[in-house]
């Protein structure tokens, strides 16, 4: 029990810390709103479980010992972050400054598998979360006692933390935003997100492994 408490207090300060998942919800909550947002959740609440079954069945372990695949990893997730943050600012500058209520992409424009999608890829590349299921998970897992299912459960149970977190996160921003009317709202803090999703992208590239 002492060790579950451990994995939940630590999962839970991983998902709160400042990261690339952060940055892509409060990015899409602000300009596509909340069903998008939700996506997005459910896409990084699935990826979660990926991570958890490389860690389990060993097969980051491969990624760990070889410098190369880690950086290929590494390069990939920071073309991602780099590619959301960038294309984030480019939309915003495609939107017209008028000063009826704040511009809004469309939902339906793009298909629920987009932001699905968007959340899926982000949390899979994400380089905090590789490196808490290569270093940190196994540490949970006792050899001796081994088993498929308490080894997933701790995974559903960090999965779970993510998306009450950032579904909690969407509904505040979705509240915050029905506060405020400013036409340039949504658009100011969409370039702001995107410009963070790049210095986490050169972030990942700088860092130490």
């Amino acid at each position: 029990m002492n060790e579950l408490l451990a994995f939940a207090v630590i999962a839970t300060l991983l998902v709160m810390s400042p990261g690339p998942n952060g940055v892509l919800i409060v990015k899409t909550a602000t300009a596509q709103g909340k069903s998008a947002s939700m996506m997005n959740i459910i896409g990084l609440f699935l990826a979660t479980f990926v991570h958890g079954a490389l860690s389990i069945f060993g097969l980051s372990a491969l990624v760990l010992q070889s410098a190369e695949l880690f950086m290929l990893v590494k390069v990939l997730g920071a073309a991602y972050l780099f590619y959301i943050g960038a294309k984030a600012i480019w939309q915003s500058l495609q939107r017209p400054n008028d000063t009826t209520d704040a511009p809004v992409i469309d939902t339906q424009t793009r298909s629920a598998r987009y932001y699905f999608s968007e959340g899926f890829l982000t949390q899979l590349l994400n380089p905090k979360v590789s490196v808490f299921y290569l270093a940190a998970f196994p540490q949970f897992i006792d050899p001796a006692s081994f088993s498929y299912m308490s080894a997933f459960a701790l995974v559903a149970l960090h999965a779970s933390i993510i998306f009450v977190w950032f579904t909690a996160m969407t509904h505040a921003i979705a509240r915050v935003k029905s506060w405020s009317r400013h036409s340039s709202l949504g658009t100011w803090v969409q370039r702001l997100s995107g410009s963070v999703m790049i210095y986490f992208s050169a972030l990942v590239l700088t860092q130490r492994s």
